[in-house]
């Protein structure tokens, strides 16, 4: 199945807002996109030992997510819709770079299966 380029791009930033927002809703006790100022952004530290776990585990995807974005988020009180533009500058080229190599890693295994078609 082909994704267009537009969509992959639109669906990874839904997927990314929402990721931001239901962890933020289960691990901070606050409820927002992004965490309030005084919350540390990165924070793993949950009371209960099922929290822990799962912010652990899902620690690495909201590095990759967010953690190059952490300038920005520290600054001192910056307007929402700046950090919101900010976040979706960062995912729509994280989502440009994946989208091209899922298409190369698929053209090459579609180059080598018609390569073994044509040896028959």
């Amino acid at each position: 199945m082909k994704t267009s380029r537009k969509k992959f791009v639109l669906l990874f930033l839904l997927a990314g807002f929402a990721f931001l927002f239901l962890y933020n809703v289960i691990f901070l006790s606050d409820v927002g996109l992004l965490p309030a100022s005084g919350a540390s952004f990165l924070s793993t530290e949950s009371p209960t030992g099922w929290k822990s776990i799962v912010a652990t585990i899902l620690y690495p995807v909201k590095i990759v997510l967010a953690g190059p974005m952490l300038p920005l988020i520290n600054l001192p009180d910056p307007p929402p819709p700046f950090l919101v533009i900010g976040f979706a500058i960062y995912w729509t080229i994280l989502a440009l770079v994946i989208h091209y190599f899922i298409g190369k890693i698929r053209r090459g295994y579609q180059v080598n299966k018609s390569e073994k078609f044509n040896q028959r």
